[in-house]
This record gives structure tokens, sequence and C-alpha cells, in this order.
């Protein structure tokens, strides 16, 4: 078949539960807490993964079948790139809370920037996968195809490599305190109050959901590389733990660091003087 392998049933049942009750839970979070922009980044990564994991089932009973491995050759590998989108927009609205000083753009320039090449990454690589298919329909090599994605996901490694060295150097600058320009004594102040335990746990969540992804970008990387018969492509558990394994991690860790329980937005200077004449008239009143 074209797997080279026959994919395991219970395994590609266990990807389908996994990614659906992350999923849906996603889609209850993004709802409640009024977070749209998480609808067509991780609530539509999720609905890609259980596409494509719903493929490989199908193919755990029909391996020779062309049309699931074609869904799971598309599903599989553009799943991940809107849930890179999701981290490049918390990382910009971290940026927001702890100050935009310490960052040499804004945080909706890198937003605009880093979701618009994940845009392109996505377009690039949804063109490789179609071609691919195509090819895989037509009993041909792939190797066409695969270049194409191949080329997407490296564009996308190198996309994530360069918005971690961004967001190293600002969270560096920020715990050193050196703004990349000058704002008032204030307005630092007011931005380092908002450094707890909350937003310790997002930048942690963040960390984590960012190293899984690149690793299974490296991985998809060296298994395209290798070639559509080659002995990495060609071992299922691989697939299962560096493909598999590493996206259900990052999902997961969306839900559990989600910057709705975690990522406050910062209150406007307005709102707080109001907060503090109402609290300065209740106190004069009981007294």
């Amino acid at each position: 078949g074209p797997y080279h392998y026959v994919p395991t049933e219970w395994i590609c049942a266990l990807f389908i539960t996994l990614f659906a009750l992350s999923t849906v839970i996603h889609l209850f979070q993004s709802l409640k807490f009024r977070m749209w922009w998480l609808l067509p980044t991780v609530v539509f990564a999720g609905i890609m993964e259980i596409l494509g994991w719903s493929a490989r089932l199908w193919s755990s009973k029909r391996p020779r079948l062309l049309m699931p491995f074609e869904i799971q050759l598309v599903g599989t590998i553009l799943a991940p790139t809107p849930l890179v989108a999701a981290n490049f927009i918390i990382f910009g609205k971290i940026i927001t809370q702890l100050g935009t000083q310490y960052s040499r753009l804004s945080p909706k320039l890198y937003t605009i920037i880093f979701c618009s090449f994940d845009v392109v990454c996505l377009i690039v690589q949804a063109i490789g996968g179609a071609k691919a298919a195509g090819e895989v329909n037509q009993g041909i090599s792939a190797s066409e195809g695969g270049n194409i994605m191949l080329a997407g996901i490296a564009a996308q490694m190198v996309s994530i490599a360069v918005y971690v060295a961004c967001a190293g150097e600002f969270f560096i600058r920020f715990f050193a305190d050196s703004p990349v320009r000058t704002v008032t004594a204030g307005s630092t102040e007011k931005h380092n109050l908002n450094y707890g335990q909350k937003m310790k746990y997002v930048i942690m969540g963040l960390i984590f959901n960012t190293t899984c992804i690149f690793i299974r970008s490296v991985y998809r990387t060296i298994e395209l590389s290798d070639g559509w018969s080659g002995r990495i492509i060609s071992t299922q558990i691989y697939f299962n733990v560096l493909d598999g394994g590493m996206v259900t991690l990052a999902i997961y860790t969306l839900n559990l660091a989600h910057p709705g329980f975690f990522l406050r937005e910062p209150v406007p200077e307005e709102e707080n003087s109001q907060i503090d004449d109402a609290e300065k008239a209740q106190t004069l009143d009981s007294s």
C-alpha cells in the first residue's frame, strides 16, 4: 500500500478521540471568552487533525485504497499551521501585557507579519499536498508534490525559528529591563506589574507548545527529504510519536494554558481611574 505499512486501528481511534475532545473544549473556550480568533486557528487545526486521523482509521481497514491516504496526507500536513498562527497571536498579546517598549515591533505588526507568512506556508503546503495526492492517484511518483510540501514545511520551520529569536530577545530585554525605546517610568512599572503567576503559566505553555510544533516540523522536513519510499516515512511509530504525539501535546497545552484563563486584557487608564474613584467614594460612605 501507499503507506508501506498498515496504520494501527486503535492508535488512529485514540488520536481521533484526543483531537475531538480537545477541539470541543477549544470551541467552548473560544465562545466563553469571546476569543473569536481561536476558531480559524486552534479549532480549525483540531478539525483538520480529526479529518486526517479519520482517514488513517479508514486506511487501517482498507490499506490499499488511495482516497483515505490522500485525505490524511493533506489533513495532517496542514493541521499544525493554524496552530502556529495562534502562538503568534498569543505572543503579540504577551507583548501588550508586559510592555511594547521591550519589543522591536509592535504586537500588531508581529501578528500581521508572522500570520501572513504562516498563511503563505499553508497555501504552499496545500498546493503540494494536493499535487502529491493527485500524483499518487495517477500511480506516478509523488516527488514533485512532496518537494512543494517540503518547501512549505521548511519555510514554516524557519518562521518558527525567527519567531523564537524575536520572543527570546523580548524576554531577555524584559527581565533585564532594557527597553528598545524610552518610556516613562510609570508606564514601565505598570507593565511589570502584569508579570505574575498567571503570565508565567502562559509563557511556559507557549514555550512548550512551540517546542512540540518545532519538533514536528523538523520531523516532517526530514521525512519528506528522505523520499516517499524512505525508511522514515515507512516507519509508523515515527509518525505516531513525532507528528500525532507532538501536535496532541501542543493543542492540549493551549487548553490548559488558555489565554482566556491566564492572559487578561489590560485595563484602560480611564477605567482604572473610574474604579479608583468608586473605591474612594465607597470608603468615604462607610466612614
